[in-house]
């Protein structure tokens, strides 16, 4: 591991965000209409009814937190398309840089923009719906790191897929995540889930993390089965994600598939 060179790349990608208005409007605009329709729909509910108060706003911690994983799976995803799109990917690799390089400078990347957009996050909802992010304490620590591992685990694969497959299949950096959303109890609990369903849910990382942010909404206390439960899956996924993506570049760079990447 070369830090020059990693430092290198994540100067690279820097750049993309810090000379580009639209990367910039881009990176802030979805996360705030989402915070903006749950928390809307959150004051709508609370206003319909007498339930208590914490039993409907943990909507707003997990639109927050669904922002957190899919930020952190598009760290990678979006750094390679942008090569891609630039025509760029055939330099990086031609130069004297390892894949261990190229993932780590994309998670230190996504690790700051998720870090910004949180922020901005936390204090929207503070300010307009009086929600407190800051209210798990010391939980929001552990929850806050097994959803960035599962979405950094998720980013390698979708990573592998679109190389092996083809630029053609660019749309699954966008999809993949959506495509669990419905499974990993995102916006309700995990016993809503028909009775089947629920060993699959639980073998998902991000359903221990929602289940333990609910917990810890309505003073459970912290939520150890879940967060142990989380972090083994997620040492299971990143480790098969960042052998996927280890072949899968392998058999890419044999096959001369980067090469046909932006030419397609």
């Amino acid at each position: 591991m070369n830090w020059r060179r990693v430092g290198a790349l994540i100067l690279r990608y820097t750049f993309l965000y810090t000379r580009s208005m639209p990367r910039i409007l881009e990176m802030f605009f979805w996360p705030v209409m989402d915070l903006l329709v749950w928390g809307f729909v959150t004051m709508y509910l609370l206003k319909g009814g007498k339930a208590v108060p914490s039993y409907f706003t943990f909507l707003i911690g997990a639109m927050i937190f669904w922002d957190i994983l899919y930020r952190s799976q598009q760290a990678i995803t979006i750094s390679f398309l942008e090569d891609v799109w630039a025509r760029n990917l055939l330099n990086v690799f031609v130069a004297p840089i390892r894949v261990s390089e190229f993932i780590v400078a994309t998670y230190v990347v996504g690790f700051v923009k998720i870090m910004v957009i949180v922020a901005l996050l936390t204090v929207l909802a503070s300010s307009l719906y009086s929600f407190n992010l800051f209210v798990m304490g010391i939980s929001l620590i552990p929850l806050f790191v097994n959803l960035l591992l599962m979405g950094w685990a998720i980013g390698m694969m979708t990573t592998a897929l679109i190389m092996r497959l083809g630029q053609s299949a660019e749309a699954l950096a966008w999809g993949i995540p959506f495509l669990i959303q419905p499974v990993c109890a995102v916006f309700y609990p995990l016993n809503i889930l028909p009775k089947w369903l629920q060993p699959i849910s639980l073998a998902i990382p991000a359903t221990h993390v929602f289940e333990g942010m609910r917990d810890v909404l309505e003073n459970k206390g912290m939520p150890v089965g879940h967060l142990w439960a989380a972090f083994g899956l997620n040492l299971l996924y990143l480790a098969a994600g960042a052998l996927i993506f280890s072949r899968i570049f392998d058999v890419a760079r044999r096959k001369g598939l980067l090469a046909k990447l932006g030419t397609q």
